[in-house]
Parts: C-alpha cells; structure tokens; sequence
C-alpha cells in the first residue's frame, strides 16, 4: 500500500479532528506543475528531451505549495506539543492535584488510557514526519532541484520539524519510566518498542527505532559541561542543556531563571538567537536519568545544591542593599 493512502485511513480512524499534512492535495500541485513543466519543454523543442529546472519564480512553489506546507506543519507541531504537555503534566501531577486532573479529563486513575494516549501521540508524531519527509523528496523529484531540502532545513530554524520536538524527547523518557514502574501489581505495556538508554564512550544517549527505518537518538551529554544533563532543559532550537549550564550561557542566575534571558542570548551549539525564553523543562527525562545514574545524580545534586544556595544569598544580598539604598 502506497504511504499516502495509509497515511489518508490512518488520519481517518482518529477519533478526534486533528491537523495533518495535505498529501493528496500537495500531489495534485506536484502534478499540476509537472504538467506545466513538460508542456513549457514541448512547446519549445517539440519533444521532451531533457528535464527543464524549476524556474525561479514558479507560482506553483512560491505561491501555492511550500506556504500550504509550512501552515500544515505549524498546526501539526502546536497539536502533538499540546496534547504531550497535558499527557505529561497528568503523569508528574501529585496529590490532590493528581487526583483533580485524573477526574477533570474522566480517566478516573485509568493508566491504560494513559499509556494508549502516549502511544498515539507517537504515532501522530512519526507518520507527520514521514509525511513531510515524503513530500518534499516528491518535490525535488519533480523540479530536479534542492528546494524541498533547504525548505527542512528551514523549517528546522523555526522549530516546526516535529521530530525535533523536545516533547518527543519526554515522551520517549515517559516511555522508560513507565516502563520501569509497576503500575496494579504488573507492569504496563510500553509506547513502542526498542525505545533504550545506550552509552557510547561513557556517554549516555535515548536510542529509539520507530516504523519506516525513522531512527531517532538523544545526546544526554551537556555540551557546555561535558557531562550527563542534570536537570534537563531544551531550548527552542532543540538542543538539551543543564538548567544552570544554560543559565550561565545566557548571563542570568538560576533566581531569574531563563525566561528572562535576553533575546540576543545564542544557543552555544547552534548560536540561533532567542532560543533560552521557550526553553522547556524535562521532568521526565530528569526523573529517568535520576533512576538510572544513580550515583552520579547523587554526586551532581550536592554539588548544584552548593552552587544554588550561594546564587541565591547573593540574590537577598543585592535585594537587600538596594533596599537600603546602598
């Protein structure tokens, strides 16, 4: 079966309206502009001999395809980052606001909902990208041009490829940790298979095989500490750092905390600015690594408490002698 009428029947038997990306509807212009393509090339030679490239200002490209694509996509990342945050926030809640969030969404403690909920998140998730990965080699294939690569990539920069969703990252954490508790005296069925931590020279990383050979690893290593994350954050652009790590990267104090970081800071990777404000806190990929690094959690957590409480006397400090008009 063809993917894009797997595609069609899968988003079909959603039970809730959900965006997607237009397959149908982005093959008919691919179509429409391989026609205009050939008949430009017939009228001038007669026969079709070669390919004719993409010309520069193409309607069909410009006007109608990558536009209609990057709306899809938008909506796409905004519905899975969503429903992943509500997902997450159900599994981390305690006490009685555990217990009003269980009854405000009528699952009533049902953890097999919750797990049947991160398995389709994941799903959504894959079969979206897969999707635009398709369609934009379809592109290419048509035009004989690059265009539909440096679309990604662009879409990358504006945090809209799906895949490099730090909410991902969190559901594959949620996964493990899921996994690793024993919920009514047997443990729950898992989100998907082959979902593992793996270590690579010391150095840790989420390794997770999905459907159609989509592949997809996580360094767990703070490139500006050169050790294992503790208490995870990911920046807007993707890239996971220690919270007090990315806090020194972006010249505040963990008092202020990185929502007020300023809007020039760059991500010490990528150097894309304005990336520290969304930053997204990783609760489960946290709770994970303080199950399985055990040792080294233990060692991490006395040394940043040291660091936090000298942070914050010298926050009261300041505070109090601006007070006192010193």
């Amino acid at each position: 079966m063809k993917f894009c009428k797997k595609y069609q029947e899968y988003m079909q038997l959603q039970q809730r309206k959900l965006p997607v990306v237009g397959l149908k509807k982005l093959k008919k212009i691919l179509k429409k502009c391989r026609r205009d393509l050939q008949a430009h090339d017939q009228s001038i030679d007669g026969v079709l001999d070669s390919p004719t490239n993409c010309p520069h200002q193409c309607p069909v490209c410009d006007g109608t395809f990558f536009p209609a694509l990057l709306d899809e996509m938008s909506a796409v990342v905004g519905c899975f980052n969503r429903r992943a945050q509500q997902l997450l926030e159900l599994h981390l809640a305690s006490g009685f606001h555990k217990y009003y969030i269980w009854v405000k969404n009528k699952l009533q403690g049902n953890h097999v909902a919750l797990i049947q909920e991160g398995k389709d998140l994941v799903t959504y998730a894959v079969i979206n990208a897969i999707a635009m990965r398709k369609i934009l080699k379809k592109y290419d294939k048509v035009h004989f041009s690059k265009q539909g690569q440096a679309f990604k990539s662009k879409a990358q920069s504006m945090h809209i490829e799906i895949l490099q969703s730090p909410w991902l990252c969190e559901l594959m954490a949620f996964h493990i940790n899921l996994r690793q508790t024993k919920v009514n005296e047997r443990r729950p069925s898992v989100l998907f298979e082959g979902c593992t931590l793996i270590f690579s020279d010391g150095k840790p990383a989420l390794s997770c095989e999905l459907f159609d050979s989509v592949k997809i690893e996580v360094d767990l290593t703070c490139s500006i500490c050169l050790d294992t994350v503790f208490d995870p954050v990911s920046l807007t652009c993707g890239h996971i750092f220690c919270y007090m790590c990315a806090c020194s990267a972006s010249s505040v104090t963990i008092i202020d905390g990185l929502k007020s970081a300023d809007e020039k800071a760059k991500c010490p990777l990528c150097r894309q600015a304005g990336v520290f404000e969304g930053s997204v806190h990783l609760d489960e990929l946290n709770m994970f690594l303080s199950r399985n690094c055990q040792d080294y959690w233990e060692e991490r957590l006395q040394i940043e408490r040291v660091e936090r409480i000298k942070q914050a006397k010298e926050h009261w400090e300041s505070l109090c002698q601006a007070f006192m008009g010193v």
